[in-house]
């Protein structure tokens, strides 16, 4: 017999660590277990600056952070442990991102930081206190299909964080465990108010927590002091605008803050790191419908060379905001082409196309890569 992790034990001998950022979700996902009679273990990671910085409010993992997350462990009765991750955190997070940055592209730290710091360094760690899975408070919902687990989107898809878990491998997924994906935020604080955690009404975390002041630039200046070489600002018809101080200050779909006065608004619709030229144009200069893919992480149930060949009908999502469109994939030679039936603006380098089978709650979360390329409307029509 089961018990509600799906593991073959009774909860008092299931040992279980709860990734425990400070936040309510997390909070909440170690009252639930704890609450359940599991043998819960609190984690709280210590990413960055001893913990200690960003203080902003909604900051992910600022010391004050570390401070909540262990007030709720005394609250529910758990052993609570802080272990520092600095170390891995730059490596694995904070100097990707710089260099991403600096190619031109647009990167997404959180998802860097689940595949790595948190899906695979905080998992073994798991594994070596002889837990039999690990939880976090991510909405998203996992759950036994066919003879594995896999992911779908959650109940709530206000707050589905699916676009951000698309690299977890398959390993990863089997020992993982997500009790808020059925619930919704506000059930989510509910539940928090009754277990008396002061953490209830604590304000949400915000994207690129090591950010301090809201600018990336500043933090990719201090990694990369050659970050603001100045470059060739041009027009996609040829033109030649100006200069710019630093490819690291644009991304495609940009359009405030260009350095340019013009006639019609501009866009950045191009950035060549080699030559650190960025090319702008009007707002139809943005539009693409093919998306060329690295690294591509596939948890669909056949292989992903036979979806790819046969062109796999399914929905991506190319940005977090936006809800799963409709979509094909497309093999050329060696190359992973994702075709948009419907046309994107401003997608960059960098970003995740995530794949799903559905649209809606409970779609499975087939996968995803990052776009290394893409192929403006008018290039692909011209293939066409």
């Amino acid at each position: 017999m089961l018990n509600s992790l799906d593991l073959p034990k009774a909860p008092a001998d299931t040992r279980v660590v709860v990734a425990m950022s400070g936040g309510v979700d997390s909070s909440v996902t170690a009252a639930i277990l704890k609450d359940e009679g599991y043998d819960v273990v609190g984690i709280t990671l210590q990413l960055y600056d001893g913990g200690a910085t960003p203080k902003r409010a909604g900051a992910c993992c600022a010391g004050q952070d570390i401070a909540d997350a262990r007030r709720t462990a005394e609250i529910l009765g758990i052993p609570h442990y802080v272990l520092d991750y600095e170390d891995k955190f730059r490596q694995s997070v904070i100097n990707p991102f710089a260099e991403s940055y600096l190619a031109g592209e647009t990167p997404i730290p959180c998802v860097a930081c689940n595949q790595t710091v948190k899906f695979r360094d905080l998992l073994a760690t798991a594994q070596d206190l002889g837990a039999d899975a690990l939880a976090t408070g991510h909405y998203i919902e996992s759950r036994a299909n066919g003879g594995r687990r896999s992911l779908f989107r959650p109940a709530d898809l206000d707050r589905d964080q699916s676009y951000f878990l698309y690299a977890t491998t398959q390993a990863q997924i089997d020992f993982l465990r997500f009790p808020l994906g059925r619930l919704t935020k506000p059930e989510t604080r509910e539940i928090a108010a009754r277990f008396g955690l002061g953490v209830a009404s604590k304000p949400d975390s915000q994207d690129i927590c090591f950010v301090a002041n809201g600018r990336y630039s500043d933090v990719i200046a201090k990694l990369k002091p050659d970050a603001g070489a100045p470059g060739d600002l041009v027009h996609v018809d040829g033109r030649h605008l100006g200069q710019h101080s630093g490819i690291v200050n644009f991304t495609i779909g940009q359009r405030r803050g260009l350095g340019v006065s013009s006639g019609e608004p501009l866009y950045v619709v191009a950035i060549d790191a080699r030559s650190r030229t960025v090319t702008v144009g009007p707002r139809e200069a943005l539009a693409t419908r093919r998306l060329a893919l690295r690294d591509v992480n596939w948890l669909g149930a056949e292989s992903f060379a036979t979806a790819a060949e046969r062109g796999e009908p399914l929905f991506v999502k190319i940005r977090s905001t936006r809800p799963p469109a409709p979509a094909r994939l497309v093999a050329e030679g060696e190359q992973v082409l994702v075709e948009l039936a419907m046309g994107e603006e401003g997608v960059s380098p960098g970003q995740a196309c995530v794949f799903y089978a559905g649209e809606g709650a409970g779609a499975q979360v087939l996968g995803g890569g990052v776009i290394a390329r893409t192929e403006p409307v008018s290039q692909t029509s011209r293939a066409a």
